[in-house]
């Protein structure tokens, strides 16, 4: 299966599947000499993992990370990382009734269209599991942008009609609260939405919003290989994504040129800008503030609600989804959001390094 690898010199390459044995991720590129064990993937991990509240699927997993290769003394050696985590709680049965079905607003149909051939337990490769080792690189590659400065922190923007007050924006809030919004009112709207749509065998769909501090300017290649564009594409990647918007996004469309432009002016010698309409990036290229993504989440596919759909034979039934599912994947979207856009800037910072000469001759030159 082609398409499992990104990257250009920090390379992803994820594997396994839901139902599978385990699930993992080959890193590759990590440099040698970054302190990592165990317990900072764990760390990411926990944020993802399901069955722990109620708005999440059921279906419980440790999701415990074991690392194969790469790490010798505590510290990376600039082999290939290796991370597995096993499956525990695979009830393949829960999809036995729905083998030659097509669920609406899944993979099934373009899966066989392609492959002529899927995995049925719950969905194989085009599963949500399938980001645990997308987090699990995301967890190395956010550990080397802390050593640059660099922050990257998503959250929960929208469940629903539901959207957080930024007035009342608290960032802990994200790492305890079951909806990860950083507004405890918002919180509480959005649990009780969200039981209203569990009532009607229903789910919803949300957006996760994306904050990185720290950037310097000049990262991103200016015409096919743009920052926003890599960006774009990697949030783009996760399956749940519909939208991904950068800066103002869709709003650009409405404004005029005095409204959309930023102002430039000098502070201390460095170029900085007195609004952020462009969300960070200019013509490709990080400009030095802040970079602001959100990606749109579609609705949970799988509803217990009946549904019209064809079978293998072409024929038309009517199913209703059983098995353990999320009635919104937002809140354990938001790390999958979070890793992606680290991957994705490590990835461009690390490929800048070959723009100029003088940066060459600082490490190489005598």
């Amino acid at each position: 299966m082609a398409g499992s690898t990104t990257g250009k010199l920090f390379t992803v390459t994820t594997w396994g599947e839901s139902h599978g044995p385990a699930l993992g991720v080959v890193i590759d590129g990590c440099p040698a000499g970054l302190p990592l064990g165990a317990a900072d993937i764990q760390a990411y991990l926990n944020r993802r993992r399901p069955g722990w509240t109620a708005i999440a699927t059921p279906r419980k997993e440790a999701d415990e990370a074991e690392i194969l290769s790469g790490i010798f003394n505590g510290l990376t050696t600039g082999a290939p990382i290796t991370v597995m985590v096993r499956n525990t709680s695979e009830r393949s049965s829960d999809y036995s009734e729905i083998a030659s079905c097509y669920r609406p607003g899944h993979a099934d149909y373009t899966y066989d269209a392609k492959y002529g051939i899927r995995d049925y337990r719950g969905g194989g490769r085009s599963s949500g599991r399938e980001t645990l080792g997308r987090v699990a690189a995301g967890a190395v590659a956010a550990k080397i942008l802390k050593e640059l400065g660099v922050k990257v922190t998503a959250y929960t923007q929208s469940i629903g009609p539901v959207s957080i007050d930024p007035s009342r924006y608290q960032e802990e809030n994200i790492y305890t609260a079951a909806t990860a919004m950083p507004d405890p009112e918002a919180d509480a709207m959005a649990l009780a939405f969200l039981e209203e749509c569990m009532r009607n065998s229903d789910s919803a769909g949300g957006v996760v919003a994306c904050r990185i501090t720290g950037v310097p300017a000049g990262i991103g290649e200016p015409v096919f290989h743009k920052l926003d564009a890599a960006l774009a594409g990697a949030l783009m990647s996760v399956g749940t994504v519909k939208a991904v918007e950068i800066g103002d996004g869709t709003a650009v469309s409405a404004a005029t040129g005095s409204q959309n432009n930023d102002s430039f002016y000098r502070e201390n010698g460095t170029v900085r800008k007195r609004t952020n309409h462009a969300g960070g990036i200019l013509g490709g290229i990080s400009d030095g503030s802040d970079i602001f993504l959100r990606a749109h989440i579609k609705p949970t596919p799988s509803i217990s609600a009946r549904q019209q759909t064809v079978n293998k034979n072409g024929e038309e039934v009517a199913i209703s989804i059983k098995g353990r599912h999320d009635p919104v994947i937002v809140p354990r979207a938001v790390v999958v959001i979070e890793a992606m856009a680290a991957i994705t800037l490590l990835d461009a910072m690390m490929v800048n390094m070959g723009s100029k000469l003088t940066v060459l001759k600082s490490v190489y030159g005598k």
